[in-house]
């Protein structure tokens, strides 16, 4: 098999990801994404003949334009372009949840600074004003009142990109002190870890702590319906518990986020589970695949 890896910075991930195709002896083609040019029509010369893509670019944008590519050369592409384009829009992703009937936090999205005032005031204090496009954390803001609203919303108006005038707003949960974060392939999980933090933000990037989590029944049917909700692959989906029963175990869950271009490293090292070793067995399911699929057309 001759894997592409579509990349920006090797990080750790890429690292494990590399090393097991490596010692399962593919092909292994790094794509700096940072030196090609797509045209129309032709892919770039680094992409030509590769079974599979796998994207792992840093940067949202290219990680959209790339997969888009990609899905027009025919190349296949993890994650596809569709998926990419839903996970990396908070909007898109909430909306895609909603429509699926996968829980998730009550949301409101705003274009002026009035109306999203009016929606804060709504939820009441505190509540989470978070940026469309984003990850690990960055430029989220848990309000605690009236002044503070009208400050970061004044700021964000009145210096932000064009995205920061789309305002996306929250409902704040009360989690204890942690979240959850799953890795699945097309639904199925591959491992889960709890991310616990005093600061109310628990990503992994933020610092927090990280342990391994017993995946449950409940926990497996929300990660299989919110996969579906966007359209399978490599996914990393964050849970948050809603409350705690009289047994002292969680009540129930929300999703509020499901990522395309998941890290796993983290997770890696506090699971018995290999995860790159489980990444690459599905990758070569879906190269597999895709390759009946190519034979079937041209017969």
């Amino acid at each position: 098999m001759k894997v592409g890896i579509l990349y920006s910075r090797i990080r750790r991930d890429e690292k494990l990801l590399l090393n097991e195709l490596r010692e399962r002896d593919h092909e292994v083609v790094k794509v700096d994404v940072r030196k090609q040019r797509f045209g129309l029509s032709e892919p770039p010369e680094d992409m030509r003949g590769v079974d599979v893509l796998v994207d792992r670019c840093l940067a949202t944008s290219r990680s959209l334009y790339a997969t888009e590519f990609a899905d027009a050369y025919g190349i296949p592409v993890v994650n596809s372009a569709e998926t990419a384009e839903v996970c990396a829009n908070k909007v898109k992703n909430s909306l895609a949840l909603e429509k699926a009937g996968v829980p998730t936090p009550a949301t409101d999205v705003a274009f002026t600074k009035d109306a999203a005032l009016e929606s804060i005031e709504d939820f009441g204090y505190p509540c989470v004003l978070k940026p469309v496009v984003g990850s690990w954390g960055r430029l989220m803001a848990k309000i605690d009142s009236r002044s503070a609203a009208e400050a970061i919303l004044e700021h964000k108006e009145t210096l932000g990109h064009y995205e920061h005038k789309v305002f996306y707003i929250q409902e704040f949960v009360d989690k204890p002190g942690r979240d959850i974060r799953i890795v699945a392939v097309d639904g199925e999980p591959v491992a889960g870890m709890v991310r616990s933090s005093d600061h109310w933000l628990t990503n992994a990037a933020k610092g927090a702590e990280t342990s391994e989590i017993e995946i449950t029944p409940e926990m497996e049917d929300l990660v299989t319906k919110a996969s579906d909700a966007v359209g399978g692959g490599l996914l990393g989906i964050d849970l948050m518990e809603t409350g705690v029963g009289e047994d002292g175990e969680p009540s129930g869950y929300t999703v509020h986020e499901v990522n395309h271009t998941v890290e796993f490293k983290a997770l890696d090292e506090v699971t018995d589970v290999d995860v790159p070793a489980t990444v690459v067995d599905w990758l070569e399911t879906t190269a597999g695949a895709g390759e009946s699929e190519t034979a079937e057309a041209a017969t």
